[in-house]
């Protein structure tokens, strides 16, 4: 997914360790800054989910929960057209972004991607302050947190919050809070696991119809890994099943490159 190149040397306090590495994605189209230990690693999940936005996409886009940044950085090297947003609650993550986006490696992306620093699930006033207005964006990005409350949770705070679901009801409030920021025919791309399923159609209903569901397979006989999901804002059209995604070996590497077009239309 992604080939580290040396750490830098990190800011005091800009990661868990304070150690800090350079990692290359889409061979070489963008660079992110990560902890080098600790904290969440982006990794193959952000590159389905950006495969799945259409190289002619434009307007104003939202990545929420967006951490270092993968899927709005690897969105903007798929569609020149889009301009996005980062919308982080951690500062430390926030933080990387930001940095990130100062990169020299990325300069090309940089006047297109800016970041903010928020709790997503906060009341509509704190969003405005933050620049997310509501009815505000062409296109939401989710890779949103979605292992059970409950279960086993990373022992490294910025992980495990970055995986793991707060409670019951929070990815159905991350779906409301969506169908806010989505201005009305706003398209909306997630990847989830697939027992989250339902949590998503109840947080879509009468916010997000057209809904698209592709199963993502490791082989043709396995379990579906993890659900990409579409929908439309304010659409009216039935839920679609297509053909489920086979992630093998020559898929993954296209993914990687970013060279696959996932289709959900």
């Amino acid at each position: 997914m992604n080939s580290p190149t040396e750490a830098d040397e990190a800011a005091p306090g800009a990661s868990p360790t304070g150690e800090v590495s350079k990692d290359a994605f889409l061979g070489g189209g963008f660079h992110l800054l990560q902890p080098a230990r600790g904290g969440f690693r982006a990794g193959h999940d952000a590159l389905l989910l950006a495969a799945c936005v259409p190289r002619e996409a434009r307007g104003e886009a939202l990545d929420m929960g967006s951490g270092a940044g993968a899927v709005a950085f690897a969105a903007a090297s798929r569609a020149s057209g889009l301009r996005l947003t980062l919308a982080e609650r951690s500062p430390v993550m926030a933080q990387l972004a930001r940095d990130s986006v100062a990169l020299g490696e990325n300069a090309a992306l940089a006047g297109r991607l800016r970041v903010t620093e928020l709790d997503l699930l906060a009341p509509r006033a704190a969003r405005e302050a933050a620049g997310l207005p509501d009815n505000g964006f062409d296109w939401v990005l989710s890779n949103p947190p979605f292992h059970p409350p409950g279960g086993r949770v990373s022992p490294d705070a910025l992980r495990g919050a970055a995986k793991s679901l707060a409670s019951p009801e929070m990815l159905t409030r991350w779906l409301a809070v969506a169908g806010a920021l989505a201005r009305h025919g706003a398209s909306l791309v997630l990847i989830v696991r697939p027992d989250t399923l339902g949590s998503v159609l109840e947080g879509a209903e009468g916010r997000f119809g057209a809904l698209t569901l592709r199963a993502v397979h490791s082989a043709p006989d396995a379990p579906a890994l993890r659900l990409l999901v579409s929908g439309m804002r304010g659409s009216r059209a039935p839920l679609r099943i297509l053909p489920p995604v086979i992630l093998d070996a020559d898929l993954r590497a296209a993914v990687s490159r970013g060279e696959a077009d996932l289709s959900l239309s």
